[in-house]
């Protein structure tokens, strides 16, 4: 009995490794699988950022001279770009009472795309007495200084490392595409239409616990 129950156990021992390595070697098998389909997404992946990056080429050179119109119109209005930085929510916060002095000669902005859109983008100022600064790099300028130390090369590597440009990025992704949204205030306007939509749903949910309350009073009298 007791020998039995020793072939018994070490039979049970040999079946527990057995499961154990056939547990691991199904588990390595659907790991690399499952790294052959990550694989597959990864190349379609790539070929599909290839073929958006081909799309947003075309259709720059479309946009391109377009924009170059609008800026010609642009520079026939007086005073456009400072008031549509002053009036941007984010921009106007940045400019200082010399930088909208500054603005006042500024006729013409211009952001392009490099031709390699994975090298990013210039942004370019222009004055009406013909000085052009242009923005490349990935800079932002503190709150406590000039709009235009921004374009300041000279600025210390410990406070501009790390910092996402978020200038250039609402310049890029906002200003440029409908600075005449800007321009005519429509932004304030869209968002005191919403002030106003949410103060009446407001009273209308006011007005429906009004009535809920006197249709509670009649049936209790």
């Amino acid at each position: 009995m007791v020998a039995d129950r020793g072939k018994k156990s070490k039979v049970s021992d040999r079946t527990e490794v057995e499961d154990s390595d056939h547990i691991d070697t199904e588990l390595v098998l659907s790991i690399e699988k499952l790294q052959e389909v990550q694989d597959q997404l990864e190349k379609v992946n790539e070929e599909a950022s290839e073929k958006v990056l081909a799309v947003e080429q075309k259709y720059n050179k479309i946009r391109r001279p377009i924009y170059v119109k609008r800026n010609e119109i642009i520079k026939s209005i007086p005073d456009f770009w400072l008031t549509a930085f002053l009036s941007h929510p984010a921009l106007g916060d940045l400019l200082s009472e010399e930088d909208s002095k500054i603005f006042k000669y500024l006729d013409s902005l211009d952001v392009e795309d490099f031709k390699d859109l994975k090298l990013g983008y210039s942004i370019t100022f222009g004055a009406a007495n013909g000085v052009n600064h242009e923005k490349k790099g990935n800079k932002r300028p503190p709150f406590d200084e000039s709009f235009f130390s921004w374009f300041s090369e000279t600025q210390p590597k410990d406070t501009v490392e790390g910092l996402h440009d978020e200038v250039a990025e609402i310049i890029k992704e906002d200003l440029w595409p409908n600075p005449l949204k800007y321009f005519n205030n429509e932004a304030d306007e869209d968002d005191s239409d919403g002030d106003e939509e949410d103060e009446e749903k407001g009273d209308d949910d006011e007005e429906d616990d009004d009535d809920e309350g006197s249709d509670e009073e009649q049936e209790d009298s």
